[in-house]
């Protein structure tokens, strides 16, 4: 913490207030002011410069106990300030950070950490990254800038590039100095390089895979890509051999002779191992030609003059509406005359009027008719003589009410 000047040279006078004619502050009044100061002065941005390399990994921690110091300390003397503190950051005068930039921190007492590969179009062009710190317990803040000046590397891109899968890893714990180192050593006892750099590393979650069970201590995995100046090695050839093809398509691990090598430490999924080789890439770039900037001159700008003639548009108008309207109109005739002179229905209505008069003459005969009860025209004969008995009913109908039989005496 940087203090003021008068304090450097010594003047108890301006903390104490004793002197030029002012009286002796309290204690308490001396430890309230002391801590105002501290917190004030506690708040001054101080800005920190990096000088990352592009295509190098740039790894930047944001340690915790770096930012205790802006806070003020614990209400109860004695006690270890284990304040949560949470970071944010982005691109001055931006919402977010630059495009290679990454940052992760797990839980409010764990450190965060930058990291992410510099690309060669912002070398030469400081980047500023505004750190805003978080106090989870007291709500204050704090903010530091970071710069970063990317510098450019020697032959870059490394021509010979390879992407490891680690399953046993997460991102944060690969970012570790002494675990990348560790890697990159067991890399380079396999390869031989004479320059080997790590190019950039990515979480598996950033690239689709699934949140990991909380059981067995299962890790989410991390994707590490290394750079080297040399031909890939025999070792890391062989997961291109048909057989090793054959064992990843059925879901096997593949035979590597250098998989000891990594195993003590570092498991790898050989299968999903990438190698590429610049040098026999073909460029697809084409050259742009580009030109001054300039538009071809196209003279000075005349506007029209104030003596224009003004246009009567009264013959457009009924020619607009005349036209659709007279087509309306006809249409409109053609269908009243289809719908009101030329209905198949009227003869069907005529049919459909005499066939029910018909029937409304039927039904009042039908009223008027007499019930005759149904009686036999044939003789009838006696039962026990054998006789012939005349029917039993007159000529007229009326007695409806005799029986068709007499009974048996």
């Amino acid at each position: 913490m940087q203090l003021p000047r008068w304090w450097e040279l010594g003047d108890p006078c301006a903390w104490t207030g004793q002197g030029r004619g002012t009286r002796r502050m309290s204690p308490a009044t001396t430890g309230t002011f002391l801590l105002t100061v501290y917190t004030i002065f506690s708040k001054v941005h101080s800005d920190r410069n990096v000088y990352p390399s592009a295509g190098v990994l740039f790894v930047h921690v944001l340690e915790r106990e770096y930012f205790k110091g802006e806070f003020p300390p614990y209400p109860k003397p004695g006690e270890i300030s284990n304040d949560p503190i949470t970071f944010n950051t982005n691109l001055m005068g931006y919402p977010d950070r630059p495009g290679w930039l990454r940052y992760i921190q797990r839980t409010p007492y764990s450190d965060g950490v930058l990291y992410g590969s510099p690309t060669a179009e912002n070398v030469g062009k400081p980047t500023i990254i505004e750190i805003t710190a978080y106090n989870r317990r007291t709500f204050e803040t704090a903010r530091h800038n970071l710069i970063i000046n990317i510098m450019s590397a020697e032959d870059f891109p490394l021509p010979y590039q390879a992407e490891f899968f680690i399953k046993n890893m997460n991102v944060e714990e690969m970012l570790a100095s002494e675990v990348l180192g560790d890697f990159l050593g067991a890399v380079k006892n396999v390869w031989q390089p004479e320059r080997l750099n790590a190019i950039n590393i990515t979480s598996a979650l950033d690239r689709g895979g699934r949140v990991p069970l909380p059981i067995n201590d299962m890790k989410e995995g991390v994707y590490v890509m290394v750079g080297a100046d040399v031909p890939f090695s025999s070792c890391l050839r062989e997961v291109e051999n048909p057989q090793n093809q054959l064992r990843c398509s059925q879901e096997m691990e593949p035979v590597i002779t250098c998989d000891k090598k990594f195993r003590t430490q570092f498991y790898i999924d050989w299968c999903k191992i990438s190698l590429v080789d610049k040098t026999k890439q073909v460029s697809t770039y084409q050259e742009v030609i580009r030109g001054e900037g300039i538009l071809p001159d196209g003279g000075e700008y005349k506007p029209p003059s104030d003596s224009l003639k003004s246009r009567d548009y009264y013959t457009d108008f009924l020619i607009t509406l005349a036209v659709p309207s007279a087509v309306a109109l006809v249409l409109f005739l053609i269908l009243a005359y289809i719908m009101c002179c030329r209905r198949e229905g009227v003869i069907q209505l005529v049919h459909h009027s005499a066939i029910q008069k018909s029937t409304k003459e039927l039904r009042d005969m039908s009223k008027n008719r007499e019930i005759a009860w149904p009686l036999s025209t044939l003789p009838v004969f006696h039962p026990v003589t054998g006789e012939i008995i005349p029917p039993l009913h007159t000529d007229s109908y009326e007695s409806t009410n005799m029986p068709l039989m007499q009974t048996q005496q």
